[in-house]
């Protein structure tokens, strides 16, 4: 019921856009997040915004990140801006509600 999108191969210092479409029927009801995995870690996560839109953020990416919801789309969005090689990871995103979904996943790549 998620689908991520925007991933892609960039240098760092540049700047992405990951985009989360969720179903327009519960959109509205979901706490939604980005994680991300890198190979051989664990997932994380990134940036939480509650229904409200209440942002939380990991501190590697304080001032770098912003996390924003549409709801007319049903979207999530996650800027990343000031990219770093350590950002490279497959990202995730997640929707809370009284169940959990997640996204596909999108690779996120940084070159130095």
């Amino acid at each position: 019921q998620l689908q991520a999108s925007g991933g892609g191969l960039v240098p760092a210092g540049e700047s992405l856009r990951l985009a989360c479409a969720a179903s327009t029927n519960i959109f509205r009801y979901l706490i939604m997040s980005w994680y991300c995995q890198a190979p051989g870690k664990q997932r994380e996560l990134v940036a939480t915004i509650s229904t409200s839109g209440s942002t939380t953020y990991a501190d590697a990416v304080k001032g770098r990140f912003t996390i924003s919801r549409d709801g007319a789309k049903a979207t999530v969005y996650l800027q990343m801006n000031s990219l770093k090689p350590e950002d490279t990871a497959v990202y995730y995103c997640q929707g809370r509600s009284a169940g959990t979904y997640w996204g596909q996943g999108t690779q996120v790549t940084v070159s130095s």
